[in-house]
């Protein structure tokens, strides 16, 4: 298989049927897979993949019991997936999930040896900002540039992913993979894409600034213990 898609999805019942229908151009043949990762939800997000995803053949979907953080989920979600190119991206359509085609043609072009990643725009300007302090403050800690870590779709092969050692459980696993993949001596390729409005719901970590902070926080504390497994000689 080509290529598998995984998007986490964590009390997005709502979001479903639309997201499934933006899958559709994805899961058009045999080559591609779309892989849903029910994060351990707690509303209606089993009951709803269980009537929907019959009419989507090539889309499937995994079960985490409990709930143990964005990067778990996604984690479980690429060790599932029987891809040669890995990805992922969010289910609560601020992205289109057809974004990853866009990606797709990057390794069309250069190869299966890259690390491809969104650069969103038409974002709210506070959340600019906040994106931008937190793009320079990781870049000069880790010493690589680091410019709006936390774009979606995520794209790579699955030589990379499979030399992961330590991902993070939370937020921190796009943090992770960015860094590794420059650390791993891969080309980085970036492309555009629109970040809209939530479809239905909530954000799970974006909705107040202390929430931002909250992210701050672990994303500095997971920083720091990177850059110090660094300077010991600490790898994946």
């Amino acid at each position: 298989m080509r290529f598998s898609l995984v998007i986490p999805c964590y009390n997005e019942a709502a979001n479903l049927p639309l997201l499934l229908e933006r899958c559709k151009a994805l899961a058009v043949t045999p080559d591609f897979e779309v892989v849903l990762v029910d994060n351990g939800s707690t509303d209606s997000t089993p009951e709803v993949l269980e009537k929907l995803l019959p009419k989507f053949p090539r889309c499937r979907s995994i079960r985490v019991d409990k709930n143990q953080g964005y990067g778990f989920g996604i984690v479980s979600g690429l060790k599932a997936a029987k891809g040669k190119i890995l990805g992922w991206t969010h289910a609560d359509m601020q992205t289109d999930p057809q974004d990853a085609l866009l990606g797709l043609e990057l390794f069309e072009k250069h190869g299966d040896d890259i690390f491809v990643k969104g650069r969103r725009y038409g974002r709210p300007f506070m959340d600019v900002v906040f994106t931008v302090g937190m793009s320079v403050f990781e870049t000069f800690l880790l010493a690589r540039p680091m410019w709006d870590i936390n774009a979606q779709p995520t794209m790579f092969s699955r030589r990379f992913f499979e030399s992961w050692t330590t991902p993070p459980d939370d937020f921190s696993l796009d943090l992770y993979a960015y860094y590794q993949a420059q650390s791993y001596g891969l080309k980085v390729h970036r492309f555009q894409v629109r970040f809209g409005e939530r479809a239905h719901g909530v954000s799970h970590w974006n909705v107040s600034w202390a929430d931002k902070l909250k992210f701050i926080k672990r994303t500095v504390k997971f920083s720091i213990s990177l850059k110090l497994k660094l300077k010991g000689g600490g790898a994946q």
